[in-house]
């Protein structure tokens, strides 16, 4: 069994912490944020809150750190993320099992989330040296046209509990190589997770001296440090993950002031299974991952899965048998493959959200129960119901271990079914025709922001863009050309030319 004491004392991990980093970590409220483990129910931290005058004071810090930062060639703004990447690896084990601790994913996931911080240090670390532009050829003689790429400024960052600390290195790595500080409120659920991290990088940014806030902290709530941040003027570009309905609210503020934002909220991802694939096992073990993986609460977590009629019967009973015969208990042990969820209030929403299917008429044909030995109260059994799309509640995301299991005849019905949610994140189809791979990824297939051919919704390869449509926001963050966001686009004409030459062919004699 992990030794919890040990793995804190590596993190430096306290009974108490102040909630804001600037180089130095401090805190002006009175106010307290506890911290409890959904393994055991367990208090395992106590944070003093930042309140808004710790907030001007980030803001501040992060502010001047970016006006020093932007000066540092890009390459060697890498070289600093190879240093943090490096130290994240160090310290892999207590981190990944701090996440399990804290959140409650099974510690393979949690390792595997710290490993992701890892590779996107390595990837930005390459992109450090490819922050192209373009030259492009003017319609007047003796020009050119030119693009480049400046730092933005602050970023602003807002995570969600369920990638408690993945997603500040999606983030936080392109925006350091890209030229800008950082100031990140994460989230109430996961406070400990955002301080170890910035314990384990400290000694990188003292060793590097670069200037204070450069990386920043703020912990507190959303209605007052939350609300400082994303109505900031000096800070451009705001980052958030989280629900549909916050984000539309961050979108609206943000917006407001003319900022920027990249929003990751909600998915309602589902899994087409056709006819015309041969081998159901890895399919199977896709779906089941994708809908029990961190107990259902991810954002690519499957919600649906759309059989063809011809197979539902024989695909259900599979699923359902597979579903009876999952390991569900304490996340650090290696033989659970399903934690608990993150709060009781997540197991309440759960619970509504079976009650409304039921009442209109859903089958449950497995779990959707609390375990009789639950010392959180937050362990599920993950739940099956047979369903109509058309349903509300199959509409919404709940975020929870609920697979809605729906039929279809054609091809071009699954697409239907599959697009006709609000939500447009992840996707996935498994077959072996050419024809229906195609026509999923097709301009009428998907229209989810990935679309996965035989292999599942869940998890986010570094490398590729990660992002959705509809209300799933639309930012893309991690990779491709994702960090082009963190910069401002500047598009300049050079003449060398002895003589005034406008564009259009315009001639302005005076």
């Amino acid at each position: 069994m992990i030794d919890i004491k040990n793995i804190f004392n590596k993190l430096g991990i306290k009974e108490e912490h102040a909630g804001a980093y600037d180089g130095t970590w401090f805190a002006g409220s009175d106010r307290h944020l506890k911290s409890y483990s959904p393994v055991d129910g367990s208090l395992i931290g106590t944070i003093r809150q930042a309140d808004i005058n710790d907030y001007k004071r980030v803001s501040e810090s992060a502010g001047k750190a970016f006006l020093s930062w932007r000066h540092v060639p890009a390459p060697k703004r890498g070289e600093l993320v190879r240093q943090i990447g490096e130290k994240l690896r160090e310290y892999k084990e207590p981190l990944g099992a701090l996440v399990s601790i804290e959140m409650g994913k099974i510690l393979q996931e949690g390792l595997g989330e710290v490993q992701e911080m890892i590779d996107m240090c390595d990837f930005a670390v390459g992109l450090s040296r490819q922050l192209y532009g373009l030259n492009m050829p003017s319609e007047r003689g003796e020009h050119i046209i030119q693009e480049q790429w400046h730092p933005l400024g602050t970023i602003g960052l807002i995570t969600a509990f369920n990638f408690p600390v993945a997603v500040w290195s999606w983030n936080a790595m392109l925006a350091l190589i890209c030229g800008d500080s950082v100031i990140w409120k994460p989230s109430s659920e996961t406070p400990l997770c955002a301080i170890a991290v910035h314990n384990i990088i400290e000694e990188v940014l003292r060793k590097n001296n670069v200037p204070p806030g450069l990386l920043s902290l703020i912990i507190g709530s959303g209605s007052t440090v939350g609300e400082e941040l994303i109505n900031d003027r000096t800070v451009p570009l705001v980052s958030f993950t989280g629900s549909t309905k916050t984000g539309k609210h961050v979108a609206e503020a943000v917006g407001k002031r003319l900022g920027k934002h990249i929003l990751e909220l909600g998915g309602n991802n589902a899994v087409i299974v056709s006819d015309k694939l041969k081998d159901l096992k890895s399919c199977l073990t896709s779906v089941i991952f994708g809908s029990v993986g961190t107990t259902g609460q991810r954002c690519t977590s499957t919600r649906r899965i759309i059989v063809h009629e011809t197979i539902y019967d024989r695909v259900i009973h599979s699923l359902v048998n597979a579903y009876q015969n999952l390991f569900i208990g304490n996340p650090l042990e290696e033989k659970t493959v399903v934690g608990p969820l993150v709060s009781r209030s997540a197991v309440s929403d759960m619970e509504k959200a079976i009650e409304k299917a039921k009442s209109l008429g859903g089958k449950v044909l497995t779990g959707g129960g609390l375990l009789p030995e639950n010392p959180s109260g937050c362990y599920v059994y993950p739940c099956i119901i047979e369903a109509e799309n058309h349903w509300d509640i199959v509409q919404e995301e709940t975020f929870a271990p609920i697979l809605y299991v729906l039929k279809y005849r054609t091809i071009e019905e699954s697409v239907e079914i599959n697009n006709s949610v609000p939500q447009g994140l992840s996707s996935s189809i498994f077959t072996d025709s050419v024809f229906e791979e195609r026509y999923f990824l097709s301009n009428c297939g998907s229209d989810c922001g990935i679309a996965n051919v035989n292999a599942g919704t869940s998890g986010a390869e570094i490398g590729g863009a990660f992002g959705g449509e509809k209300d799933t926001g639309g930012g893309r963050e991690s990779g491709s050309d994702a960090w082009k966001a963190y910069m401002r686009r500047q598009t300049n004409v050079i003449s060398w030319s002895r003589e005034v030459i406008l564009a259009q062919g315009i001639n302005f004699n005076f």
